[in-house]
């Protein structure tokens, strides 16, 4: 199963801002889509997400035609979105969060209770589950937007920014809640500005330049690329 973005262009006004641009996320992967402010990532990213509408090419799950779908339908086949805004209710507990969205699935009272407890320690949250949105620390926050947004058992997960706005602490549990996420077989695509947190935990990375795919391949071998480095990455960059 896979997600397959090709062709895609993006225009505002007389500006090209996404021009071709293909990329594919399968499951059990994590790929990171990567650019300067402006390269044209985000939109890319948004387009595959559902918040823009592409004005030609192709987005497919596995065998469905998604490009004109809405966000919400892409969310019932199985694609799941984190934004970079926090989105926690920040006057609901952290188990009111996530049981806000169970309650969505329409599932009976004692799936929800197993689903909720389960979330709650697969993302150590157990702790917490009782504070507020506002009384939690940022990595708190984080992995409570993440098991709410994996509530629905996708089997993609979309991620803006993950790294934001959360100490080095957070960001080293969040590259391993992402990796275990991957074992578990879902496919993972990643846009972010922390490039060498992203490409540490990436199996894939497309680097837009542009509007186009600049360079695309292994993390390892993005790194190394003369082309990503030239235009992104610097000629100092290690991972």
């Amino acid at each position: 199963m896979s997600i397959v973005a090709t062709d895609l262009v993006k225009r505002y006004g007389k500006r090209t801002v996404v021009n071709e641009v293909s990329i594919e996320v399968n499951r059990g992967e994590i790929v990171g889509l990567l650019g300067s402010n402006g390269a044209g990532k985000t939109t890319t990213f948004a387009m595959i997400v559902g918040l823009e509408r592409a004005e030609s090419g192709k987005i497919v799950l596995d065998s469905n035609d998604i490009t004109r779908m809405p966000m919400f339908r892409r969310g019932q086949l199985g694609i799941a979105y984190l934004p970079q805004e926090p989105s926690v209710f920040r006057k609901l507990s952290v188990a009111e969060n996530i049981l806000a969205v169970l309650k969505l699935y329409r599932l009976s009272h004692d799936e929800c209770s197993r689903r909720l407890e389960s979330l709650l320690k697969e993302f150590r949250l157990e702790h917490v589950r009782d504070q507020k949105g506002y009384q939690i620390s940022g990595g708190e926050r984080r992995r409570t937007e993440i098991a709410r947004a994996l509530a629905g058992n996708p089997s993609f997960l979309l991620l803006d920014e993950p790294f934001a706005g959360v100490d080095p602490i957070a960001v080293s549990e969040i590259q391993q809640i992402i990796a275990s996420l991957k074992a578990k077989n879902l496919g993972i695509l990643i846009t972010d500005h922390n490039v060498r947190e992203t490409l540490r935990i990436t199996d894939r990375a497309y680097i837009m330049h542009n509007g186009k795919i600049l360079v695309s391949g292994g993390a390892s071998d993005v790194a190394e690329d003369k082309l990503a480095r030239q235009y992104y990455l610097g000629s100092g960059f290690q991972l």
